[in-house]
């Protein structure tokens, strides 16, 4: 059975950062592309990030270019999103997202990605 599980969401002052996690299980990292995205209330969900697994491409939006960075750590099955100096606007339920290899040919649109995690909810106030 395929799962993505979130982890790492919270309440967070502006300026400071999170890590999220998300644990794969019933499939291997190995030729899927995983994404991050996010869904604010009131507005669709857009692409964060991804990574291919078979190229080793990055993908970031350029809302979060320069401040977020996506990794992975194959032993561990899980992919991280480090997210610095955030912001108000950076408040959303963030999800990450599984897709088979050759699919994920366009890294930030959601419907590209078959299996999706239950989201953890990112609060950025003070």
């Amino acid at each position: 059975q395929v799962q993505l599980v979130e982890s790492g969401g919270g309440l967070v002052q502006p300026g400071g950062s999170l890590r999220l996690s998300c644990a794969a299980s019933g499939f291997t990292l190995d030729y899927h592309v995983i994404g991050w995205f996010r869904q604010a209330p009131g507005k669709e969900r857009e692409g964060v990030s991804s990574i291919n697994s078979a190229f080793g491409h990055i993908w970031y939006a350029d809302s979060v270019q320069g401040r977020f960075t996506m990794s992975r750590d194959n032993a561990k099955n899980t992919v991280y999103l480090r997210m610095n100096n955030l912001k108000p606007e950076d408040t959303a339920v963030y999800y990450c997202a599984a897709v088979q290899i050759p699919g994920g040919l366009a890294p930030g649109d959601p419907n590209e990605y078959t299996y999706w995690g239950q989201g953890t909810q990112v609060t950025v106030s003070s």
